[in-house]
């Protein structure tokens, strides 16, 4: 056991040096050191780092852990609810609804069971499988829109609006290049357009890559073209190119002059963020929980214990204390924003 994590007996999990420590099992969650063994809760890279001995992961997360984390990555895989020993514990992952392969960590030792969800959603999502309520004593949760001020609208509604600025933008006949993060915010945009339209999208590079890994999963998206693909005298009139927000006022953009700017993410919920970055439109678009989300989930796991990470923990925590009625603290981890 890490000496700087002392937990009492209580603890099943501690905040480590190198993660999210369960010294029963033998294990880290998420690890950001190089570890033994790590548990991983989806593909983001704020939460899939390399150097470890062994990892365990979803079955649907291996093809986006291999892109990221290299093809000779010692990976094993598991069916969601399917459940391990590791050390003194029994281990079982559950769906988390964040992105393709995502998971909740469930972990019972000793009468306790703890629930640690790395990143979630609740909202529907026809890019990976629902989240999962498990009940649990002590629930881990992320905080990463820990505000009232964050409400989701109808993801329907939103993906409509997208469309809707692609065809104002082709009328006037201007591009449109819509800043994504590449790993599920991408997918989810390409499978939700599917209500509206089958036209082909085109892609940065950055995510041409791991759309065809979600293709490889059997999910159905709207057909891509990579920009790649395209002659440079090429001249695009009336599309729609999804690009990362790095792509945004770079050289890269020129090519596809004239053009309007958007940006698909929870962040544009306040109209300030979208001023501050110069995008001409803001979608609100988020594979995080919301506030209501959280709240729902929190209490839908029926724990007693509550520890918020990454994100608005303290007002989450003090929030689960005041007008909750359950224990809330917080674990100050490195997980942090890449997906939004």
């Amino acid at each position: 056991m890490p000496e700087e994590a002392k937990p009492n007996q209580s603890e099943l999990v501690v905040l480590a040096k190198d993660g999210l420590y369960c010294e029963a099992g033998g294990f880290y969650i998420d690890p950001w050191g190089s570890v033994e063994t790590g548990i991983i809760t989806h593909g983001h890279g704020d939460h899939a780092h390399i150097g470890s001995q062994h990892y365990y992961a979803s079955r649907s997360s291996l093809g986006i852990l291999k892109t990221r984390m290299g093809e000779e990555t010692p990976i094993t895989t598991l069916a969601y609810g399917k459940v391990i020993r590791l050390g003194e514990t029994e281990v079982s992952l559950h769906p988390a609804g964040h992105i393709l392969g995502s998971a909740q960590v469930r972990i019972a030792h000793a009468g306790q069971v703890w629930v640690v969800s790395g990143d979630y959603k609740r909202d529907p999502d026809p890019t990976c499988a629902p989240f999962e309520v498990v009940e649990c004593d002590t629930f881990v949760t992320e905080a990463t829109f820990a505000s009232p001020v964050y409400h989701w609208p109808p993801i329907e509604n939103v993906v409509r609006e997208i469309h809707d600025w692609w065809m104002q933008n082709r009328a006037r006949g201007q591009n449109s290049i819509l800043c994504a993060y590449s790993l599920g915010k991408v997918q989810r945009v390409l499978a939700e357009l599917m209500r509206f339209t089958n036209e082909p999208v085109h892609l940065h590079g950055s995510a041409t890559r791991l759309v065809q890994v979600y293709r490889d999963e059997g999910v159905s998206m709207a057909p891509t073209i990579p920009v790649s693909e395209l002659d440079k005298k090429e001249k695009l009139k009336g599309a729609l190119i999804i690009a990362p927000p790095s792509a945004s006022g770079s050289t890269w953009t020129r090519r596809f002059e004239p053009y309007e700017v958007g940006f698909a993410s929870g962040w544009m919920q306040i109209r300030g963020n979208r001023r501050r970055k110069a995008y001409d439109r803001g979608f609100i678009v988020s594979d995080h929980a919301d506030w209501p989300s959280l709240l729902r989930t929190i209490e839908e796991t029926k724990a007693k214990r509550i520890i918020a990470t990454h994100g608005s923990s303290d007002i989450l925590a003090r929030y689960v204390r005041e007008e909750m009625g359950k224990e809330g603290i917080t674990f100050e981890t490195q997980f942090g924003e890449e997906d939004e």
